[in-house]
């Protein structure tokens, strides 16, 4: 059962416009990324690679190189520290396929399926590794101290996660928090890092970090959304992973809230104690629907997304800018 959400695309949602700007620099990352992932113990790349090559947008790494030029860098610091950032991410992902037990991850299998969970867990921890020797060699004290508080703040966020997995008592604050730091401090470094080695004023800084916090909210609400209303082949994942997971997500956490008792009931029986029917995803959806839970969460991304435009609102206008915009409409439109 899909689920059409009311929702008014807007204008220019597209990411191509950034992805024709970067272009070239994302070569350069590419490469960067192919010859970091080297390894003469051969599961490495075996490993890396599937995951790396599997088609994933690339956005991370494509907005620190963004800002990069947004706020006038010249240099080479900005490829390195672009693949340093998608390492980060790519760790990430290996990791949470593993706690999740995921069995698809963008639509193939995932590297634990293949390989086994220790094999993803450790190639994990090899990426992170070459991210921080590329950190290093850029040179930067600065982007290497936001970087890597973002490890440490992202790890903190999935241990948030994991203490509120499967506990329908989770308050929409409590759930912002853990995706704050599971989520949006990644896109919040990945941005801030290239006005940092351009030597921009703080409040540059600043307002480049801000995008990429609130961008990275709206684009996990969205996630939270698709969930429950996306198709299978677009998420590269199955519609309902979450629900059967048990992840309390924002959409749970309206539709806990505003339930009746009985709705409740239901609730806690199928994510606290697991005991799923087969028709209980599509009585989820219901109840979401009925308590108007994914059009609220859509809401509250729109918001979100709302703020990270305003903190680009600083800077003046240019191709870039342009381009940032419609990556904020792109990620609010994925909804539907």
């Amino acid at each position: 059962m899909a689920v059409i959400v009311p929702f008014e695309s807007p204008q220019n949602a597209s990411i191509e416009p950034l992805v024709a700007l970067v272009a070239a620099d994302m070569e350069r990352v590419n490469a960067t990324i192919l010859s970091r992932t080297g390894s003469e113990v051969t599961m490495i790349p075996e490993v890396a690679n599937h995951l790396i090559s599997s088609g994933g947008k690339r956005l991370r790494p494509m907005l620190t190189l963004a800002m990069a030029n947004l706020t006038g860098y010249s240099g080479d610091g900005h490829i390195k520290l672009a693949a340093a950032v998608e390492f980060m991410h790519t760790a990430t992902l290996l990791h949470d396929d593993v706690v999740d037990e995921s069995e698809l991850r963008r639509g193939k299998l995932s590297a634990r399926m293949l390989w086994g969970n220790e094999a993803s867990v450790l190639v994990g921890d090899f990426l992170l590794g070459q991210a921080f020797r590329m950190m290093v060699e850029v040179g930067s004290l600065r982007a290497l101290d936001i970087l890597s508080s973002a490890a440490a703040t992202i790890a903190e966020g999935e241990v948030m996660q994991l203490a509120a997995a499967k506990n329908t008592a989770t308050t929409e604050d409590e759930y912002l928090a853990v995706i704050r730091g599971k989520t949006a401090e990644l896109f919040a470094a990945a941005c801030e890092v290239g006005p940092v080695i351009a030597n921009r004023p703080k409040a540059e800084q600043t307002a480049c970090r801000s995008v990429g916090m609130n961008l990275g909210i709206a684009f996990q609400l969205i996630d939270d959304v698709l969930d429950y209303g996306g198709k299978a082949a677009k998420l590269g994942k199955n519609v309902g992973d979450d629900f059967r997971e048990g992840k309390i997500t924002l959409p749970v956490v309206l539709a806990f809230r505003r339930g009746n008792d009985s709705e409740r009931a239901f609730w806690i029986r199928a994510l606290e104690r697991g005991e799923i029917g087969g028709n209980d995803l599509d009585h989820a959806i219901g109840l979401m629907t009925k308590h108007r839970a994914l059009e609220d969460t859509i809401n509250r991304a729109q918001h979100y997304g709302a703020m990270a435009v305003d903190a680009l609102a600083l800077f003046p206008p240019s191709p870039m800018k342009s381009a940032l915009e419609q990556v904020v409409a792109f990620c609010l439109a994925r909804s539907h």
